[in-house]
């Protein structure tokens, strides 16, 4: 993971962003934060397990689908399954280690 501090690669509103190798943070006293970093630890896996491309593929497939669900973009982000599974084990700093093979699945809905 390489972690990488600049406020004008991140899109207005993002605080971070992940694309394997890489953690994009807008404000670097995010590199700080467990709990965020933790959060982007769990993007890093999800996208390892599904090769990258596809991973982004399917999140912004799924982004619009929550998008016409909700007509909202906030919940349509929140209601990513890989979102669900980043924010439910953000806190657990430990929950790489236990964490299950495409854990992400059991946040569709």
């Amino acid at each position: 993971m390489y972690l990488i501090v600049s406020k004008y690669l991140l899109p207005k509103g993002f605080r971070g962003l992940t694309a394997f190798p890489f953690v994009f943070l807008k404000y670097s006293q995010d590199k700080e934060n467990l709990i965020f970093i933790n959060h982007e630890k769990i993007h890093l896996r999800q996208q390892l397990e599904m090769l990258v491309i596809p991973f982004f593929i399917w999140y912004f497939l799924e982004y619009f689908i929550r998008l016409l669900q909700f007509r909202n973009r906030d919940l349509a982000y929140r209601n990513i399954s890989f979102e669900r599974e980043a924010y439910a084990h953000e806190l657990e700093l430990g929950y790489l280690e236990k964490r299950s093979f495409f854990r992400f699945v059991k946040y569709l809905r």
